[in-house]
């Protein structure tokens, strides 16, 4: 089988670290059909001569081709207007990759669009002119967030309406996608999965001595630094835990818009890491007593998954997918989103608590990536003969 991704959320040359989750799956999906990867690059007239100040601008310097994990990767420009309504995103990022759609015909079988807006809705053109199905992955934000604006969501429902077949990460992103009008049997909740060479349990001393960090109660949080990862109701948080555990500490890994906020908010004891390999988040994990997601939403977050597979329990917000992930006390706590308050007493309550690591770690496995992608390879099979059977 035959495979082209289509999606704006992958590592390239500029981002390395951008989206290893798509990365570890598409990898072990190679490994199950052929694929190719169409990993889009935002551009505008002149994105190359501001970047010191655009992340397009940045993104300007990625070669139009590169191999990434083994798997061949284009890097197609797609048009973005800073501040134009997200209602002409889907139609501009359609007509971008159109012209490069020759190439593919007749040596494509599926096509997968992964995220919902502007890629998925794409990819279902780009299908239909290529003349095979569509399936199209969504992660959490691009439903949670994207398709609550109206211009979005007309243009997602459309699209979703007439994909072959839509994979969602956890059940209530299903749910969500089934309130768009997508029939249930055409939806499929493909989790994603944990590197078992990367993330086990290891050594908690050991690992402080290799990162210097100081011994006493460590809470942890490994994301993104957007608004709706909750990170300024942890540095909140972080405050009234501080009084009640004098010796805690909290370190965060990660970057994003909300940096300087965060550098500012930052209470006593706590640290700003900045953003890390993929590699070097075991250790950080294994250092830690406690990993902390206070988002506001969530799809399938895959550092709770680690962080399990790591035997480290995990205090979070019941949004998304989490609460299908933190069942018992044994791996964790969870707490109302947007509620500092909560989070610094469930925070506080699990940094007191001593616990072995190998229960939460057996309590909370899940799959690796390649039962992931066999999981997904399954829908795109599935969404291909379906094709083939339909009636002409």
């Amino acid at each position: 089988m035959r495979v082209l991704a289509i999606t704006k959320i992958f590592p390239n040359l500029a981002e390395p670290l951008s989206a290893p989750f798509n990365r570890q799956q598409f990898a072990a999906l190679a490994r199950r059909c052929e694929l190719e990867v169409a990993a889009t690059i935002p551009w505008f007239p002149g994105a190359g001569l501001i970047a010191r100040w655009s992340s397009a601008g940045k993104l300007a310097k990625v070669p139009f081709r590169e191999q990434i994990e083994g798997i061949p990767v284009s890097h197609p420009r797609t048009l973005f207007v800073p501040r134009l309504a997200h209602g002409a995103w889907g139609p501009l990022y359609a007509a971008s990759i159109i012209p490069g759609l020759r190439r593919y015909r007749g040596k494509v079988d599926v096509v997968l669009g992964s995220w919902a807006y502007p890629d998925g809705f794409a990819a279902v053109i780009a299908a239909r002119l290529l003349g095979v199905p569509c399936v199209v992955k969504l992660h959490g934000s691009d439903i949670n967030v994207m398709a609550r604006l109206p211009g979005p969501r007309r243009q997602i429902a459309w699209a979703l309406s007439r994909a072959a077949r839509v994979v969602a990460v956890s059940r209530a992103l299903a749910d969500e996608v089934a309130a768009l009008g997508v029939p249930r049997e055409r939806i499929a909740v493909v989790m994603n999965g944990v590197d078992a060479a990367l993330f086990h349990v290891r050594d908690r001393a050991q690992a402080r001595r290799e990162l210097g960090v100081p011994e006493g109660p460590l809470a942890l949080y490994v994301g993104n630094l957007k608004p709706e990862k909750g990170v300024l109701d942890l540095a909140a948080a972080w405050e009234r835990v501080a009084r009640e555990l004098p010796d805690a500490r909290l370190v965060i890994v990660g970057g994003g818009p909300l940096r300087t906020q965060v550098e500012a908010a930052l209470p006593p004891r706590a640290t700003l890491a900045g953003a890390q390999p993929l590699e070097a988040i075991p250790t950080w994990m294994a250092a830690c007593d406690v990993l902390v997601l206070p988002s506001h939403i969530e799809g399938m977050p895959n550092v709770v998954l680690e962080a399990l597979a790591c035997g480290r329990r995990v205090v979070a917000t019941a949004v998304g997918g989490v609460p299908d992930l933190i069942t018992s006390d044994t791996v964790g706590a969870l707490v109302p989103a947007q509620q500092p308050d909560a989070l610094a007493a469930a925070l506080t309550q699990a940094l007191r608590t001593r616990y072995a690591p190998e229960p939460v770690a057996e309590q909370g496995a899940h799959g690796g990536w390649d039962a992931s992608a066999a999981a997904l390879h399954a829908v795109l099979v599935a969404a291909v003969d379906a094709s083939v059977q339909a009636p002409r």
